[in-house]
């Protein structure tokens, strides 16, 4: 397999800081306190700093692989070291199958917000929506060192919100709000914390642009560290005000972030909410593009995808091949979503099995790869152990892996047929372990 070119390293420590607050902070800030308070009331507070705890292991694990091996393949390639060509390529599709459905997910999802309070309709919210995707894939076709500029910008204009929301509610707190602590015992804490899982998965994607950065070592386990803390805290300060003001009670829970920021900002607190949307959610799309894209390139690199998925621009040094999948699958998801083939409550359900997958695919990898370095081989298996418990509750979502790994299978039985008919033993030789 040959490529056009390599791709370019431009990723410094501050904008792998932002690529991974932007691949972290997704539109789960904006519902998911609201819902978690829902089920567990003022106790939601325990889950929130239970998960606030664990997500600097879940995301160092990632970021030590990323600094020991850096590579375009991200988690897939840790999985190739760890146990082979098969278990690696088979995370990489898993993956690199998330992102398409993900994608126009999370776009929708902001444009919905923007809309909303714009009192414009559905098809305004597809308009909206195709823009951003577009956004992500034309900036991560020109660079990343463009890429990460702009992932700056829009991360720091997300914090500056959240920090004016959270320090405008702390007048509104009272202490009645918290009262009574626990209303559903602590099973409704368990399921909270199942809950608020899906706001930190992330930290894989970032992996793939390891290859990327011009200090692996120092943009990685520092920049993961920094993003890591920054998140874990803006997520539980934004849990708080949602709490310790009441506003889940108020309305609809998966609104509750709409009345924190409207009630500071008056009138136009529906807009500035909608506009944090759409921030939030491109900030995730550019992240996500760039991995898969990556990720693609990668795939191809091993003969594991077609060809012209490891196409590089040669004016860019960028993964075009992979974007151009990309763009392909989104006017497809697109399309569905616009004909009323599939709502959105369907899609947003499909990616999240093949998303805690690729995840316990990469905390496996860190068991074993990081056997020389105890700390990160320990709290690789902490988060695999998380991970593992949360995944059955992804329900009938696991029919969407499950179809990935029949045809994966078969794609193997015919690869591995052909290559005994000819003769060769190449393809045996693939499958051993490299680490």
């Amino acid at each position: 397999m040959s490529h056009d070119g390599k791709l370019k390293k431009a990723i410094g420590l501050p904008q792998a800081v932002a690529l991974y607050i932007g691949a972290v902070l997704g539109s789960g800030v904006l519902i998911v306190p609201g819902l978690a308070a829902e089920i567990a009331g003022p106790a939601s507070l325990l889950a929130w700093g239970l998960m606030t705890l664990l997500v600097l292991p879940m995301a160092l694990s990632m970021g030590l692989l990323s600094a020991r091996y850096p590579n375009a393949g991200g988690v897939s390639h840790f999985a190739t070291l760890a146990f082979g060509a098969k278990a690696g390529s088979l995370t990489g599709w898993f993956f690199l199958l998330s992102v398409p459905i993900g994608a126009p997910v999370a776009a929708l999802t902001g444009a919905g917000y923007l809309t909303s309070a714009l009192g414009l309709d559905d098809s305004a919210r597809i308009v909206l929506a195709a823009f951003m995707l577009f956004i992500g894939l034309s900036i991560n076709l020109i660079g990343m060192k463009v890429v990460g500029r702009v992932q700056i910008a829009v991360v720091l204009a997300i914090v500056i919100v959240l920090l004016l929301a959270i320090g405008s509610s702390l007048p509104r707190m009272e202490a009645v709000h918290f009262t009574p602590f626990m209303p559903a015992g602590w099973a409704s804490v368990g399921k909270a914390t199942a809950l608020l899982f899906w706001c930190f998965i992330g930290w894989e994607a970032v992996s793939h642009l390891s290859e990327e950065f011009v200090d692996p070592e120092r943009a990685a386990v520092k920049g993961v560290s920094v993003a890591a803390v920054i998140v874990g805290l803006l997520y539980f300060f934004t849990a708080l005000a949602t709490v310790g003001t009441h506003s889940y009670r108020e309305g609809a829970a998966d609104a509750s972030l709409v009345l924190v920021i409207g009630k500071a900002l008056g009138s136009f607190g529906g807009i500035v909410t909608g506009l944090t949307a759409v921030f939030i959610c491109t900030a995730t799309l550019i992240a996500y593009i760039g991995a898969a894209s990556r990720l693609a390139y990668a795939l191809a690199g091993k003969g594991d995808a077609p060809r012209w998925f490891g196409t590089v621009s040669k004016r860019y040094g960028t993964p075009s091949g992979g974007l151009i999948f990309l763009a392909v699958c989104f006017f497809g998801i697109m399309a569905l979503y616009a004909s009323g083939a599939a709502s959105l409550t369907f899609l947003i359900q499909l990616p999240n099995a093949t998303f805690i997958l690729t995840y316990l695919g990469g905390c496996a990898a860190g068991v074993r790869l990081l056997k020389d370095n105890p700390w990160g081989a320990r709290i690789s298996g902490l988060s695999f152990l998380v991970t593992a418990a949360v995944f059955p509750f992804v329900g009938w979502a696991m029919l969407y892996p499950l179809a990935i790994v029949i045809v994966f299978g078969v794609v193997v039985l015919v690869k591995s047929r052909r290559f005994r008919a000819s003769g060769s033993t190449s393809y045996e030789h693939e499958d051993k372990k490299i680490g």
